[in-house]
């Protein structure tokens, strides 16, 4: 988790973080000062990426900003310090989103401290009435395909200096002072209908009432008018309308929002994908990380099927298409998070007394995704991962106050992937592996044992993209041999656990070809002292 204080004292469990970029590897914290040496726009399966590369004498780090197209500031010859976990991709360190400072570090946190957030208990489980009217955040049949069929590249929403600055109208002193990040609050539901939204509402009519400058960015009541009713008293920034395919929809104004400034900001349904043409970013994800780099904070609604890792094993038990995803590291960037819960049986209740659809749409959704054993399935996945940030917790306040004891995990965990269909649900099902060992991720492909990456660089760029997005460290490694050379890392990285997908090869492809990689991996894996684990593979859109 991030506390999203960038500051001299900052210290990573206890331990003093890396200072030098030379002195640095994977999955450890920096907080490095340098000058900006070359700037470049990425393309990735997402959307584009913002990467600088940093040089402190000592050597070279990429700060990459997914999402983004440029940042006001940050340009070649420009010092910048960065904090954040360091990654290796492609044999050079990285630092995904990290938090950064322009100029001297040490006047900017002078001049503009991170202002304290509201103290609250994290990941409190909410209790929720059954008399209250609730909102979903799914549509088991949507009327409008929201999916985007635009060209982010080419959109010139996303083209750079088309007002990608954090806030409009910013002083040449502050940009070139200080990016502060706002703090960051995730009511987390473990279906539709628990009260996400009630919660995040009851949230902001307390602070109102203590005097705190809090807004509505976007809350979706669906009609509700309890959820309606929670809202009154509270600031609303208008939102921007637009017409798509003839339908007349709204959305959330992020520029709007970034020019009133507000200290809070209320955001619901974080996976939604924004109507095209509504803005200058294609997920709502992207406009929260957006104002929170503009150093406003923001408290955000989202379900847990929707969770990057998450959303594919919904999928299976569900029968249900999850098609708005978050990656795991927006989540798990939270200061806090909230888990609002519900049992089966109650939230079955409420669906029939109508708080959740309508009267037409109840008997579907009952039969369906609301089923007693897929909400008890996604309960359990929603505590799992709440449980699994607050043990990160715990472990954190372990290595402060047992600096003499070693409490990092001893698991590291490698997952092999390649072009082919499938590989995506194999990284998140590895993830899911790692999280509950608390073990490292390193997603590993053998360039040369692949040819169909010849033929396919954007299947494989969707890989990285998700390997990403669930938090590991992605690999790029040459070898003619892809059983050996994944032997080879794992040996020279100290990987204990090998994940892979099952073989997709007939059997005579595996007569002629030399047997079955699958087969030989288990062998070599065997005589490595490596634990294997074998996943099936799915038929994916790829």
């Amino acid at each position: 988790m991030s506390t999203f204080e960038f500051s001299t004292g900052f210290t990573a469990g206890g331990r003093i973080p890396v200072r030098r970029i030379a002195d640095g590897r994977a999955r450890e914290k920096f907080v490095v000062s340098g000058v900006i040496t070359a700037t470049d726009l990425s393309s990735m399966a997402r959307g584009p990426a913002f990467k600088c590369t940093l040089d402190d004498g000592s050597g070279q780090l990429d700060l990459l900003f997914v999402g983004r197209t440029a940042i006001a500031g940050l340009s070649v010859d420009v010092r910048c310090s960065a904090e954040g976990t360091a990654s290796v991709e492609a044999g050079r360190l990285v630092m995904w989103n990290p938090l950064y400072r322009l100029g001297d570090p040490a006047s900017a946190i002078e001049v503009v401290p991170s202002p304290p957030f509201e103290p609250a208990v994290s990941r409190r489980v909410v209790a929720t009435a059954t008399d209250v009217d609730f909102e979903p955040d799914i549509d088991l049949e949507p009327d409008i395909d929201l999916e985007p069929e635009v060209d982010f590249e080419s959109s010139p929403a996303f083209q750079p200096g088309a007002g990608d600055s954090p806030r409009a109208g910013d002083s040449r002193e502050t940009k070139d002072l200080v990016e502060a990040a706002g703090h960051f609050r995730v009511y987390l539901g473990a279906a539709p209908g628990v009260g996400k939204t009630v919660a995040m509402l009851d949230e902001a009519q307390r602070r109102r009432r203590r005097g705190a400058d809090i807004v509505i960015g976007l809350v979706e009541s669906h009609g509700r008018p309890v959820t309606r009713s929670l809202t009154t008293g509270l600031e609303v920034v208008p939102r921007r309308h637009v017409d798509y395919r003839g339908t007349a929809l709204s959305e959330m104004d992020l520029d709007a929002v970034l020019e009133r400034r507000p200290k809070v900001v209320l955001v619901d349904e974080l996976a939604h994908t924004n109507v095209p043409g509504s803005g200058r970013h294609e997920k709502r994800w992207q406009d929260v990380v957006a104002l929170l780099e503009a150093g406003i904070d923001v408290i955000t609604t989202v379900n847990i099927q929707h969770l990057e890792s998450i959303a594919d094993a919904v999928e299976r038990i569900t029968g249900a298409k999850v098609r708005e995803r978050v990656p795991d590291w927006v989540v798990r960037r939270a200061d806090q998070i909230e888990l609002v819960d519900s049992s089966p049986e109650q939230l079955r209740r409420r669906m029939l007394h109508g708080n959740i659809y309508p009267p037409e749409r109840v008997p579907q959704a009952l039969g369906k995704f609301f089923r007693a054993d897929n909400l008890t399935a996604l309960r359990e996945l929603a505590l799992r991962f709440v449980a699994d940030e607050t043990e990160e917790e715990l472990l954190e306040f372990l290595r402060r106050s047992r600096s003499d004891v070693v409490w990092e995990t001893s698991e590291r965990i490698m997952v092999g992937v390649t072009a082919s269909s499938g590989s995506d649900a194999v990284v998140r099902r590895a993830s899911r592996i790692a999280a509950r060992l608390k073990a490292e991720l390193h997603v590993v492909h053998v360039k040369g044992g692949d040819t169909a990456v010849r033929s396919d660089a954007e299947r494989l760029d969707k890989r990285r993209q998700v390997a990403i997005d669930v938090g590991a460290t992605w690999h790029e490694i040459d070898g003619e041999d892809p059983v050996e050379a994944l032997i080879n890392f794992a040996r020279r990285e100290q990987i204990t656990q090998l994940v892979i997908g099952s073989s997709q090869r007939s059997r005579w492809q595996q007569l002629t070809g030399g047997g079955s990689i699958v087969r030989r991996l288990s062998h070599r894996a065997a005589e490595a002292g490596l634990d294997m684990h074998i996943i099936a593979r799915m038929d994916e859109n790829t």
